[in-house]
C-alpha cells in the first residue's frame, strides 16, 4: 500500500479499528463493525483502504513509521527507534491485541512490510551510488535485513508486555545492530 494523503475520514476509521481491536481479535472485525463505530457507511471505507490489513498498514505507517523517517534520514537511529517505542506503548491496549493477530495476514507480516518499504525508500534515497562490494547487497536486502532486526525488537517487547522503559528498548536495539556478536556477548 502506497501511504495515502492523510485526512479526517483516514483517523476516524483507524480510530475505530483501533478501539474494536481492543475489544475483539483482529480476524472477526468486519468492515461493518469499522464503519459502523466510525459513523460512515461501508462505500466510504472502500474509498479509503481495500480491507482492515491495508487499513492496519496505514496505522503502522502513519502512526509509527512516518514519524521516525526525518530521524532515521539524519542519521538519529536510536531517537528514531524510541519514537516508535514511546508510539507504540501510547497505544499499548492495541498492539498487544493487533501483535496476536492469527489468521491470513499476521502483524509479523504487516510491520515487517511497512518497516521494510519505509527503510528501503530511506536507503535509496541516501544510497552512495557506489557499486556494491557484494552483488547480493542491495539496498533491498539491506532494508529487509533490518526491517526483521526492528520487528523482533518490537516483537519481543510486545511479548514481554512493554515492561522495559522505550528509551533503554532502543538503546538496546542500537547497541544490538551497531555491535559484534563477539561484543554482544561481552554485554550479557
Amino acid at each position: 500500500m502506497t501511504l495515502q494523503v492523510r485526512n479526517e475520514t483516514d483517523y476516524l476509521l483507524a480510530k475505530s479499528f483501533k478501539e474494536i481491536a481492543c475489544e475483539k481479535p483482529v480476524e472477526k472485525i468486519t468492515i461493518k463493525d469499522i464503519t459502523d463505530r466510525a459513523g460512515v457507511i461501508r462505500p466510504t471505507f472502500y474509498n479509503h483502504f481495500q480491507d482492515k490489513y491495508e487499513l492496519l498498514e496505514w496505522i503502522i505507517q502513519a502512526e509509527l513509521l512516518e514519524p521516525m523517517q526525518p530521524l532515521l534520514k539524519a542519521g538519529m537511529v536510536t531517537e528514531a527507534v524510541m519514537l516508535m517505542f514511546t508510539n507504540m506503548e501510547k497505544d499499548k491496549a492495541f498492539y498487544m491485541k493487533i501483535h496476536k493477530m492469527d489468521g491470513p495476514v499476521t502483524f509479523h507480516q504487516v510491520a515487517i512490510k511497512c518497516a521494510g518499504d519505509v527503510l528501503l525508500r530511506i536507503l535509496e534515497e541516501v544510497k552512495s551510488g557506489n557499486k556494491p562490494r557484494y552483488q547480493w547487497l542491495t539496498p533491498k536486502f539491506v532494508a529487509n535485513y533490518y526491517a526483521h532486526a526492528m520487528c523482533l525488537v518490537a516483537e519481543e517487547w510486545i511479548d514481554s508486555g512493554m515492561a522495559v522503559p522505550p528509551r533503554e528498548m532502543a538503546e538496546a536495539y542500537h547497541l544490538i545492530v551497531t555491535s559484534s556478536m563477539e561484543d554482544i556477548v561481552k554485554e550479557i
